[in-house]
């Protein structure tokens, strides 16, 4: 299954829009990059420290440039108040909004590319995830949330 038709289907599992969601604003994760080593692991392909670690550098560079302003942004219309009529702000919202989903499906569709292809290892779900948040870096991601996401591809 292609990254970005997993990653569409894994947002539909119960809860995982919530748990992502949390794992981005309060825990500074990349959903981008967890939906990634979700979709390895549910494809049985093999992750290193190399690959996990140009993954994250992949990631963090995009999501900088990217996915993070265009979120910003698209947030802060969503509260400024402003001369611009409200139907315009909503348009540009909507704009912003598709950009930074084209944003994301670009970001997954380089990390697809960078994975090799299965090869039947199937390391722990929540051991794979611990390790990919901690690789990701920042405040560390509740178990119970990388719970969530494990589940969805069991």
């Amino acid at each position: 299954m292609k990254l970005w038709d997993f990653a569409n289907r894994i947002h539909t599992q119960p809860g995982v829009e919530a748990a992502c969601l949390s794992l981005q604003d309060d825990h500074g994760q990349c959903i981008s990059f967890l939906l990634w080593r979700l979709w390895t692991l549910a494809e049985r392909r093999a992750v290193d420290g190399s690959l996990l670690g140009d993954a994250v550098t992949a990631s963090r560079t995009w999501e900088a440039a990217a996915t993070s302003p265009l979120r910003t942004v698209r947030r802060r219309l969503k509260t400024l108040p402003s001369q611009i009529p409200a139907e315009g702000q909503a348009r540009l919202r909507e704009a912003i909004k598709a950009a930074e989903l084209e944003s994301e499906r670009l970001l997954l569709q380089a990390l697809e590319a960078m994975t090799p292809a299965a090869s039947g290892l199937n390391p722990g779900v929540e051991r794979a995830m611990r390790t990919a948040t901690l690789a990701w870096g920042g405040p560390a991601a509740p178990p119970a949330l990388l719970k969530v996401l494990a589940k969805a591809i069991t």
